[in-house]
């Protein structure tokens, strides 16, 4: 790509999820020089070099003036700090939100934006994006352009897959479905494992077979027309080991419990939005 021709991208902030739309956007040809990062930590920035060639600034100046969008991905607890010294020089630029729990109407506040006016876009990704097997939830305000929710999905597209919700409530139940997600599946890969090595298999027989029948089950369900009901049911013999198994699930209340914590998830990010 001629950079330039292209304006650049600002990120503030350069941790994980930063950098896995950074390497997306490097992939997808996007040259160093039109990507600005500002990330405070110099062990940060050095990677930042190391790994995309991006040489990234401690602190906010007029270089930014120049980006057509502002991805915050600095922790929500930090966005107030971080926003302060950017917000003489981002206002033009579309916002783009990774930061859990930050309300648009805030994002325009700390910006000294019209929220009226503002064009921001919220994001609710997952750590699978570090791989390119993510999904992101996005909302967009009604003032975003259908050509800017185009270059949202067009940043987001190297990392995996993105859905957009109408409603920016929607995305506290995102952030505990999908956000908070890929724990709940390491969880009870960590169960797995640990029965696995009781019943005694070698604790990296029982990792490998934990994480195999996560990775099919979830390609299978994929490629399903079935519901993951009817796809369990094709497994629960009755009488079998697999019965046995949901028996005892069931009798312990683990879906009613597993649903409950869902629903906790999404309370709190409702929590960290007020």
């Amino acid at each position: 790509m001629d950079g330039s021709t292209i304006a650049p991208i600002a990120f503030i902030g350069g941790g994980n999820m930063a950098s896995a739309l950074i390497g997306g956007l490097r992939r997808a040809g996007r040259a160093a020089g039109d990507i600005v990062v500002v990330e405070p930590s110099p062990a940060q920035r050095e990677r930042l070099a190391r790994e995309f060639g991006i040489q990234a600034q401690p602190s906010a100046d007029a270089r930014l003036a120049a980006a057509v969008m502002v991805v915050w991905a600095v922790k929500p607890q930090s966005f107030a700090d971080a926003a302060s010294p950017c917000a003489s020089h981002v206002a033009r630029a579309l916002q783009v939100s990774v930061m859990a729990g930050v309300r648009s109407e805030n994002i325009a506040g700390a910006l000294q934006l019209d929220a009226r006016a503002a064009r921001i876009v919220r994001a609710m990704p997952n750590t699978p994006a570090l791989i390119g097997r993510g999904i992101a939830g996005l909302h967009a305000g009604p003032t975003v352009s259908d050509s800017e929710r185009r270059a949202v999905e067009a940043l987001f597209a190297p990392t995996g897959s993105a859905l957009w919700v109408s409603g920016e409530a929607d995305l506290d139940a995102v952030t505990a479905l999908s956000g908070s997600g890929p724990a709940y599946v390491f969880y009870f890969i960590e169960a797995m494992v640990q029965a696995g090595t009781e019943m005694g298999l070698a604790a990296g027989q029982s990792r490998r077979l934990a994480q195999e029948t996560f990775a099919g089950a979830a390609a299978l369900a994929m490629q399903s027309d079935e519901t993951p009901a009817q796809l369990r049911e094709r497994v629960t013999s009755k009488g079998g080991t697999t019965h046995a198994a949901i028996t005892s699930l069931e009798g312990d209340g683990v879906k009613a419990a597993f649903v409950r914590a869902l629903h906790a998830a999404r309370r709190r990010a409702e929590e960290l939005g007020r």
